[in-house]
């Protein structure tokens, strides 16, 4: 490089330099809740949504190879996903999450692209061999998987959710919208 290069190059770094600062700076990063943000709203015992805790939203334990049958015949004939939802009644943040699926814009996500499957795990005791099959280890619900229409596994997770509670909405958008398609 030669002197009469070198300003030019510098000039041109700082311009790179200061264009991602804006880009990275204007960004939208509401939607991500670090894990201080969640301990922070669990140290608060501020739950990001009222709910009703014990409320009927899981089927009977045994109803669970019949509703993933249906979801999986429906899913090939809709080329929709489908979402293994393993939890419990028992289980807040299975409250919180399955609120969360019903409100707008995650219901029409939801209606759009997806079939849905509760999955009772009893007291973390029932279905688990249905859980492993999926991939889902259950370390705390709610657990997830989504099945792509062919009933491959497309993601197996047990912990994104189970804070469910001090999350916000956006948190399951963002995994809906990512799952989607």
């Amino acid at each position: 490089m030669n002197r009469r290069t070198l300003p030019l190059v510098v000039v041109l770094a700082l311009v790179v330099a200061v264009a991602a600062v804006f880009y990275f700076h204007g960004r939208e990063t509401h939607h991500v809740q670090t894990a201080a943000d969640i301990a922070a709203a669990k140290a608060a015992h501020k739950p990001a949504i009222d709910y009703t805790p014990g409320k009927h939203i899981y089927p009977a334990i045994d109803q669970a190879p019949a509703d993933i049958s249906a979801a999986l015949v429906e899913a090939a004939r809709t080329r929709k996903r489908v979402i293994l939802d393993f939890g419990g009644d028992w289980c807040g943040d299975c409250q919180v999450l399955d609120i969360y699926f019903h409100e707008s814009p995650n219901r029409e996500l939801m209606d759009k692209y997806f079939i849905e499957v509760k999955v009772n795990i009893g007291q973390e005791d029932a279905n688990l061999d249905i859980a492993h099959k999926y991939g889902v280890p259950v370390h705390g619900v709610p657990a997830l998987a989504v099945l792509d229409s062919d009933g491959s596994v497309l993601v197996a997770q047990d912990k994104e959710f189970s804070d469910m509670r001090y999350m916000d909405i956006d948190t399951v958008t963002d995994f809906l919208n990512k799952w989607k398609s």
